[in-house]
């Protein structure tokens, strides 16, 4: 499908709606760039700051003109673009790569914030989470120190304190409490840096030589991300216990099979040390009971982390508060604010109930340069003692101005506007007696499937109708965009709910592709089994 033409581009006055769709011949170019000041030339940057703002507004203006997910093949962008890098500006070269990007690149992604992306958990935008990323980039400080940005440092500790408490969190958890957070980039990054203090402390108590008895804890459902960052901190595969997870407890981790996994490596002369668990599985937002966890946990000393990437944002109503029982006894808790509330990508929050076992195990000695006799006898917070990167973000300035711009209520109201959609997605399933929700849903995501009449082979075929159903759906080219989970041999569509931009009526509208495809695929089933029998 050819991409919209509702704004065209212009190296003198930035970009411009019309009517026709042209891309009109420039009359000057732009002025080639020179060396030292002129990088950062403020006029330069007002003017195609003008032209990047407009571009991104009429993205959005024009997002429902894109097919969700391209029909392209590996290899057609790297097909259309030269080899070899300019040797020197071309004439007019910003406003050129803008026309590039929105003709070459634009036709070829995934529009992540269309309002008929359902496939995967959101990747959630706001005009000021955007603002607050250009606003961060264009001050591109480095924080890694307190004495390197004493407001950047001090500005993350205000808002993870201000986000801990709108998602009711247990306030040791929280600088004000005694605990203390800080913002990475993922949740990867989160357990990583979770695991690794585990680790240290661990080995200070029994020997570092027994580096191979720790073992580390899962269910099946837990996000690979936890297997992977296990395998960055140095524990080996067989090393990580899943514990298997059964359709009866919707797929939640049971406390009595982890209890006797432990007991089983304790016999076995290993060491238990981690646990994670999760508050919203990603295949069907599964939540492992916190408290009970923990309880098992205790008895052998092990950490407990929470990964709350995708559900931790919904923490902030009040009616979600309840899937968090027992944190006050967790050791870390993380959740991505990039992908359900409004931050925009990257912004992965995590707390420690114990900094100080975090700094011990990442912290770094402190080189001359890096202090600063304004900081002496204080008890500062240095970022880079938080996570594996020494160079990072601001990102502290664009989620305090989310929670400025939008404030408690306002998050409120946009996670609580899915939730209602995807109730609204889950009441239409079950009235449609062709179709099931596998497990009930907990937040804005819906798993459902189509039934396989008995004729045509019941559960036997079920699985396969499913995947066929879904290609059918995803082939659409006005959308929707769904996916897929394999669960207790279960195959399901997702239908995740939490486009900044979705409505009510592109719920509907996914509902009545998902039953037209149905009722065709049900059709052709027919067809076949009349003939065959």
């Amino acid at each position: 499908m050819a991409p919209p033409s509702h704004c065209h581009i212009n190296a003198n006055n930035g970009v411009h709606h019309n009517s026709g769709g042209g891309v009109p011949a420039e009359t000057e170019t732009e002025p080639p760039l020179m060396q030292g000041s002129r990088h950062l030339d403020a006029e330069e940057f007002r003017r195609q700051g003008h032209q990047v703002v407009d571009f991104i507004a009429d993205y959005y203006a024009s997002m429902g003109d894109y097919p969700v997910h391209p029909n392209v093949t590996p290899g057609f962008l790297r097909r259309q673009l030269p080899v070899d890098p300019p040797s020197h500006p071309e004439p007019g070269a910003f406003a050129a790569a803008l026309r590039d990007v929105r003709d070459l690149i634009l036709p070829g992604m995934t529009h992540w914030q269309s309002p008929r992306h359902f496939a995967h958990f959101p990747a959630s935008s706001s005009t000021v989470g955007a603002l607050g990323e250009a606003l961060a980039a264009g001050i591109n400080a480095v924080p890694f120190t307190w004495a390197a940005s004493p407001a950047a440092t001090e500005l993350e500790m205000v808002v993870v304190d201000w986000l801990g408490k709108a998602l009711h969190l247990p306030e040791r958890l929280l600088f004000r409490g005694g605990g203390g957070g800080t913002l990475l980039g993922t949740s990867c990054e989160a357990i990583l840096c979770a695991l690794v203090a585990a680790r240290e402390r661990k080995l200070a108590e029994i020997g570092s030589r027994r580096i191979g008895d720790l073992v580390v804890y899962c269910s099946d459902q837990t996000h690979f991300a936890f297997r992977k960052a296990a395998r960055i901190a140095g524990f080996h595969r067989d090393s990580c216990r899943e514990v298997p997870t059964c359709r009866g407890d919707m797929f939640a981790l049971s406390p009595a099979e982890l209890r006797a996994t432990m007991e089983a490596d304790v016999d076995a002369g290993l060491v238990p040390l981690f646990v994670c668990a999760t508050i919203g599985t990603t295949q069907t937002t599964a939540v492992d009971p916190i408290r009970e966890l923990c309880a098992v946990a205790a008895a052998h000393g092990a950490w407990v982390h929470v990964d709350a990437a995708y559900a931790g944002s919904a923490l902030v109503c009040p009616e979600f508060r309840h899937v968090t029982d027992g944190a006050e006894a967790v050791d870390s808790f993380s959740m991505n604010a990039h992908k359900w509330l409004l931050a925009n990508n990257d912004c992965c929050a995590l707390w420690v109930r114990r900094p100080s076992l975090l700094t011990a195990a990442l912290g770094t000695e402190q080189e001359y340069i890096l202090k600063d006799t304004a900081a002496e006898g204080h008890d500062v917070v240095d970022y880079k003692d938080w996570s594996m990167t020494l160079t990072r973000r601001f990102r502290a300035l664009k989620l305090w101005l989310v929670l400025r711009c939008h404030g408690v209520e306002g998050l409120r109201g946009h996670i609580g506007a899915h939730v209602r959609m995807a109730a609204s997605f889950e009441s239409m399933v079950r009235d449609d007696a062709r179709f099931e929700v596998v497990v009930p849903r907990q937040f804005a995501l819906v798993c459902f499937r189509l039934l396989s009449p008995e004729k045509f082979g019941g559960e036997k075929t079920a699985n396969e109708l499913n995947r066929r159903l879904l290609e059918e759906v995803n082939a659409t080219v006005s959308g929707p965009y769904m996916s897929s989970a394999n669960v207790g041999g279960v195959y399901m569509l997702r239908c995740a709910i939490g486009s900044t931009l979705t409505e009510e009526r592109h719920v509907h509208e996914a509902w009545k592709v998902v039953q037209n495809r149905a009722a065709s695929l049900l059709r052709k089933m027919e067809i076949i089994y009349n003939v065959l029998a």
